[in-house]
């Protein structure tokens, strides 16, 4: 059994914030991959079932608050004996650029809040699937920067993003993690421009 954990803030005034990208990836997983709809839980959060890949993965949305993540997850981890590698939590990441994503398996939490209180609570032995949504340049503008929505420029490639997500899922569940990131960046890329008419692979002449 999976754990997939979406870090973000409950509530209607969050909802588009960059800080709950991780909410959004797993809204994403849900629709994709055919789960559940998501209930309210014991586990202080909304959770989703389904199978992929012949593994059972439930789907975990805190509704603590950020800073008050742990709490969460560890009561769905002891409830369910799932161990802290059979986690995978997806969140906000300012040290990428907007649209790249990054598989991580255990090492700190960076400062991220939701991380530091998950390693409160269940250690440091998760995976976790970084997503980036930019730095705004000045460590003084961070709390803006994240509590904010995205902004008009930014939605198609969140949209994008998460359906790469969504449809790559499986990938990780396998342990693809590679796999996963290559699948993803390769969707993320740009269309490459069409070739003009007459034009052709060679480019030496006979001489």
């Amino acid at each position: 059994m999976l754990l997939v954990v979406g870090l973000g803030n409950p509530g209607s005034d969050y909802a588009d914030n960059r800080h709950n990208i991780g909410f959004m990836a797993v809204d994403a997983i849900q629709r994709a991959q055919g789960f559940s709809a998501f209930r309210k839980s014991k586990f202080h959060g909304d959770m989703a079932d389904g199978s992929v890949a012949g593994e059972r993965v439930l789907l975990l949305k805190p509704s603590t608050f950020m800073n008050e993540s742990g709490r969460a997850v560890q009561a769905a981890m002891t409830f369910y004996k799932i161990r802290p590698a059979d986690v995978l939590v997806f969140h906000d990441e300012l040290d990428l650029a907007g649209g790249k994503v990054r598989v991580k398996r255990g090492g700190g939490h960076a400062g991220h809040n939701g991380l530091r209180s998950i390693h409160q609570h269940v250690g440091d032995g998760y995976g976790r699937v970084r997503l980036g949504i930019g730095h705004p340049g000045d460590k003084e503008r961070v709390i803006g920067h994240v509590l904010k929505d995205f902004s008009n420029a930014e939605r198609p490639w969140v949209e994008k993003l998460m359906d790469a997500v969504g449809a790559h899922f499986p990938r990780l569940v396998k342990g693809d993690d590679g796999g996963f990131m290559s699948k993803v960046a390769a969707d993320m890329a740009p269309p490459k421009p069409d070739r003009k008419p007459g034009e052709d692979n060679d480019t030496e002449k006979d001489t």
